[in-house]
């Protein structure tokens, strides 16, 4: 019989986070910056330890957990409530919500400390940690969308967190916008699946799913299932910033470099990932909404990477890597490979980190400066940040033996052996994208720590570079050195297993029962993941097999065309981009996405805004209901005033009248054949 996990404890893991947030946010000044950040990373601290021990339960002794903590209300048939599912799942995604969070926190004390707002800054992450732990261990649909909106509400408050910098108050209203319009499509696939399936509770919904791939949407010949199933992935290209809903992310990158690494490279952007692995036992029964998500997710994977060559921000480098990353998840998750999909957002959540963290270490380094082209030669003032960088991008790229080449080439493999019709499509976006991503990734690794050093005369000015920024930063020319120990540990730790976790981890959960009862696939339909299991022979074997495949030489014609382009001929970008002119054009506008945004759907909105104020509200609610009804009753009010006119014998006149009528209408049915036959004659 599996082991059981205690209520008390799973209940501790979300709760420590939280008291953490309202120390820091509410008694901030009275506890001082140390006891802020002492008590939130002691919050999260301890979340991480309880995780870590839930999933070894999960893991080595089959423990689960299912079930309702907190009843919060009933309407009929309908229990809304808070509950917790714990398996291997949600297990390993505590582990790396609470792990990244934890190495975060301790960064910032480091990143932050010069900030005013650091108090405030400790508390909005662990607010952050409490509602993606919510997220993850929910067992109902209600609870996930809290969590949901959660994680999207503390994202608007950290990237417009310098909220006296016009570009992040743009960027976070933006995020929320882009955001609003994914939740709305998730919230209708919910509302389907409740209005339809009776119960907002995973296993229940799950049970009934057989009977609901019966159903056609009403007043359509449409299956009820693939449209809530695509609903509910709208949800997902928001949170996980698929294409055409991607465009916050890069601009979220306004906020500070530590949220850049938990909220958009690790946790929040992933939600949509889990959320889909979760509902596989719908999303198996439809095979229209599989290959919806798997064009979306090439798309994404694809084109999102070539904005990444022409970044020249730091940080935006490893933001497009992010959205593409994200793709490639998205992809494994069109192809019914949700295990492999969740293999790499672990995977990809450790070494994105690690490389968001690494920038922000140069950053610091460079006094703010955030544009590769100012740097060259950091490898020997921050030795530290230049190796866990390195590693992080040889992860990034799928190198044999690291992490991510488990996860990515898995990935690459399951969209081969894919059936559906976008699989074709598909298959080429990933293969292509594992060019595309060596290259800007080694770009950006060159630009920064080898070639020469750019930061002695600055060929491109930063926005600070003469004066004192926002934050209290001195802006004078110095020699960039290496950050401290509190900065630079946590990217040590973070390197670790960014190197091996893939190889320690890839048999139990792609091949192993790690997954098995939280991940339902159909392997006759979509036998993706049979076909990588008859393929597999070791993690070692594979890393081997791995130096011979197309992906690896790809990744290595990536590294090598950036290593000639910006160490041995930096005249050739330079020509190309004059010779590609319209198509640098297109991506320095990302495809002209915000323009179209901006200048197309907005002025749409807003025309059809005041076209619903003035129309329908001014002229037809206000105009005819309103005041309508308010001229209709005066006028008969106005009509019956000349009624009443105070004289008696206008009134016995009227009675008279009356009574005259009165009595001609009861007496007309006698009086009606007289009438006829005096006409007649």
């Amino acid at each position: 019989m599996p082991a059981q996990l205690s209520q008390n404890t799973l209940l501790a893991v979300p709760l420590a986070p939280l008291v953490g947030a309202v120390v820091a946010g509410f008694f901030g000044r009275a506890v001082g910056r140390r006891g802020s950040h002492i008590v939130t990373i002691l919050g999260v601290l301890i979340a991480f330890i309880l995780s870590a021990q839930t999933l070894y339960s999960v893991a080595v002794d089959g423990a689960r957990f299912n079930a309702t903590i907190y009843e919060w209300m009933v309407l009929g048939p309908l229990k809304m409530e808070v509950g917790f599912l714990i398996d291997g799942l949600t297990a390993m995604m505590m582990c790396v919500v609470t792990f990244v969070s934890l190495m975060v926190h301790i960064y910032t004390i480091g990143y932050m400390e010069e900030d005013d707002g650091y108090q405030r800054f400790f508390s909005y992450i662990s607010l952050f940690t409490f509602s993606m732990l919510m997220l993850v261990m929910s067992n109902n649909m209600l609870q996930l969308f809290f969590g949901w909106e959660a994680v999207g509400l503390v994202s608007y408050l950290l990237i417009g967190f310098w909220y006296k910098k016009q570009s992040a108050i743009f960027a976070n209203m933006k995020a929320f916008l882009v955001n609003r319009v994914g939740d709305f499509g998730f919230i209708l696939g919910i509302g389907l699946l409740v209005a339809f399936g009776g119960s907002l509770n995973y296993a229940e919904t799950f049970a009934k799913a057989d009977e609901l791939s019966k159903l056609v949407f009403p007043g359509t010949d449409w299956a009820l299932l693939t449209v809530a199933c695509i609903c509910l992935f709208i949800g997902a290209m928001g949170k996980s910033a698929q294409f055409p809903l991607h465009v916050w992310l890069p601009d979220s990158m306004e906020g500070p470099t530590p949220i850049s690494a938990l909220i958009h490279a690790a946790t929040m952007v992933t939600a949509g990932i889990f959320m889909v692995a979760r509902m596989s036992p719908l999303f198996e029964l439809s095979d229209t909404a599989l290959n919806f998500v798997m064009v979306i997710g090439a798309i994404t994977a694809l084109f999102m990477g070539f904005l990444g060559i022409i970044q020249n921000d730091i940080k935006r480098v490893v933001a497009y890597s992010t959205l593409s990353q994200l793709g490639y998840m998205t992809v494994a998750l069109g192809a019914s490979a949700y295990s492999v999909a969740v293999f790499h957002l672990m995977t990809h959540a450790f070494f994105k980190a690690l490389l968001f963290l690494g920038a922000g270490s140069v950053i610091i380094g460079m006094h703010h400066d955030q544009d590769i082209r100012n740097m060259g030669g950091l490898r020997k003032y921050m030795p530290i940040t230049w190796i866990t960088s390195l590693l992080g991008s040889l992860a990034l790229i799928g190198t044999p033996l690291f992490s991510g080449f488990y996860s990515k080439d898995s990935i690459i493999e399951a969209v081969h052996a894919s059936h559906l019709p976008g699989a074709g499509f598909a298959y080429f976006a990933v293969i292509a994208g594992v060019f595309v991503t060596a290259f800007y990734s080694f770009r950006m690794y060159f630009l920064v720590f080898h070639g020469k050093e750019h930061f002695h005369h600055k060929p491109f000015p930063g926005e600070h570079d003469h004066h004192d920024d926002d934050h209290g930063h001195d802006s004078h020319a110095h020699t960039p050195h290496e950050s401290p120990a509190v900065v630079w540990v946590p990217l040590v730790l973070l390197a670790i297993p960014s190197v091996v976790i893939g190889f320690m981890t890839i048999q139990p959960m792609l091949f192993g029962d790690f997954l098995k009862d939280a991940i339902t696939v159909n392997l006759h339909a979509h036998p993706a993941m049979e076909e990588l299991a008859h393929e597999f022979h070791g993690a070692a074997a594979m890393a081997l097999h791995g130096l011979t495949t197309l992906p690896f030489w790809l990744a290595l014609a990536g590294v090598v065309t950036a290593y000639v382009f910006y160490m041995v001929a930096p005249s050739i970008p330079a020509t190309l981009a004059k010779v590609l002119r319209p198509l640098i054009i297109v991506l320095e506008n990302k495809y002209f996405m915000d323009w179209f945004n901006e200048n197309v759907l907005a002025r749409l909105a807003r025309a059809i805004g005041v076209g619903l104020w003035k129309g329908g509200d001014g002229a037809l609610i206000d105009g005819l209901i309103i005041n309508g009804s308010a001229r209709t009753v005066g006028g008969i009010a106005g009509l019956v005033r000349r009624v009443q006119t105070g004289h008696l014998y206008w009134y016995a006149l009227v009675m008279i009248l009356g009574v005259t009528g009165l009595m001609t209408w009861q007496l007309w049915p006698y009086i009606e054949p007289q009438f006829k036959s005096l006409l007649g004659a």
